[in-house]
C-alpha cells in the first residue's frame, strides 16, 4: 500500500521542514508507521512545484491530463497511485494557491467526463481522503477553519469523486487543529506561534485510525 501526505503550505524558508503543514503530515507520516506496516509513505510539498491555473483549454479530455502542467501531472499519478491521501492545509484565502490549482485541475479533468456520462467513475473515485487545517488561531477559530478551509477542500474532492472521510458527525469534513499560542512582536512581521504538539500529535493520531478503517 502506498499513503501520501500533500503539505498544501506555500511558506518558503531555507529548511523545508519549517512549514507547519509540513510537520503535521510528518507527524501523520510518523502516526502511520506505527499503525500500519508494508505501507510506502511519501510527503509531497506543493510549494516545490509549479503548479499553473486551469484555463479551461479542454485538451485533458483525451488523455486525461495536462498538456500544459507536468508538474500537475506528476502529483496526480501519485495521488492516482496511493491508497490513502491526506491534504494538509493552512488557511489563507480561504485555501493556498497551488491547492487551489491542483483541485480544480482535478476537478476539470473528472467534471467534463462525468458531465457527458454520469456513470463515468475517475481514476481516483472511491479513494479514501482526509483533510487537516490549521491557522494562526487557538480553539475558537476551529470551527471557523473547517468551514473556510475543510468544506471549501471537500466541495471539491466531492467533484473529483475522492471520498473524504469524516472524523464524526460534527467533524464531517476533517479536523482542524489549533495553535497553543500566537503574539506578535517588533522583531519580525510575522506572528509567534506556538503549538501543543503533543496534544496535536494524539488529535493526529485518533483521525489516522479513522482513515486507515476505512482503507
Amino acid at each position: 500500500m502506498k499513503f501520501l501526505y500533500i503539505s498544501a503550505s506555500n511558506m518558503v524558508s531555507v529548511k523545508s521542514k519549517e512549514s507547519t503543514s509540513y510537520k503535521i503530515c510528518e507527524i501523520a507520516k510518523n502516526v502511520s508507521q506505527n499503525k500500519c506496516v508494508d505501507v510506502k509513505y511519501s510527503i509531497l510539498e506543493l510549494k516545490n512545484h509549479h503548479l499553473l491555473p486551469c484555463i479551461g483549454c479542454g485538451k485533458c479530455w483525451n488523455s486525461h491530463r495536462c498538456v500544459l502542467d507536468d508538474d500537475f501531472n506528476d502529483i496526480y499519478t501519485q495521488v492516482i497511485d496511493c491508497d490513502l491521501l491526506l491534504i494538509v492545509s493552512p488557511h489563507y484565502a480561504p485555501i493556498p494557491a497551488k491547492l487551489a490549482a491542483l483541485l480544480e485541475k482535478m476537478e476539470q479533468i473528472t467534471f467534463l467526463h462525468w458531465g457527458s456520462d454520469n456513470s463515468y467513475r475517475s481514476e481516483v473515485y472511491g479513494k479514501p481522503t482526509g483533510v487537516i487545517s490549521h491557522g494562526g488561531g487557538e480553539d475558537w477559530a476551529l470551527k471557523s477553519y473547517k468551514f473556510m478551509v475543510n468544506d471549501t477542500i471537500a466541495n471539491a474532492l466531492d467533484t473529483i469523486q475522492l471520498k473524504l472521510i469524516p472524523l464524526n458527525d460534527e467533524w464531517n469534513t476533517g479536523i482542524s487543529l489549533p495553535v497553543h499560542k500566537a503574539s506578535f512582536s517588533s522583531v519580525s512581521i510575522f506572528p509567534t506561534q506556538e503549538y501543543d504538539w503533543e496534544k496535536l500529535t494524539q488529535l493526529i493520531s485518533d483521525y489516522i485510525d479513522v482513515l486507515i478503517q476505512n482503507i
